[in-house]
């Protein structure tokens, strides 16, 4: 049994993998993190729902992928920013704007997962996991 060194860059893997062949949902390992993330790609529109799945062991969180009219998935990128070997922090005042802000940017902060929008209206800053668009 293998143990991943980045879940969350392996989370962001399973949906463009699942996007690429076209498939209606996809099942990650279930974590707060995972969670959070996917509860702002809920919120932002990028994926239909999400729901929790138990399995008796760590449990999944099952990601039901969304597609536009053309049968083209609604995430064009989906890119992991920081990473184990080298964290992405940023001030309040450096956070990044993902193709000037029609993306979204998430943040772990020490309020909680959010976007750079959120982040930047309560004035915080914090590690970027992500670039979504």
């Amino acid at each position: 049994m293998s143990t991943t060194t980045d879940p969350v860059a392996d989370y962001m893997t399973r949906i463009r993998n699942a996007q690429e062949a076209d498939h209606q949902h996809v099942d990650v390992p279930a974590s707060k993190l995972k969670r959070a993330m996917t509860q702002i790609l809920v919120e932002k529109g990028y994926v239909e729902n999400y729901l929790d799945i138990e399995d008796g062991k760590q449990d999944l969180l099952r990601i039901y992928l969304k597609y536009d009219q053309h049968d083209e998935p609604v995430i064009r990128m989906i890119q992991r920013v920081s990473k184990p070997g080298l964290r992405n922090y940023v001030k309040s005042d450096e956070l990044p704007r993902v193709k000037n802000g029609l993306g979204v940017a998430i943040l772990t902060t020490s309020r909680g997962v959010m976007t750079d929008k959120e982040a930047r209206k309560v004035g915080i800053g914090g590690e970027v996991l992500a670039y979504v668009y």
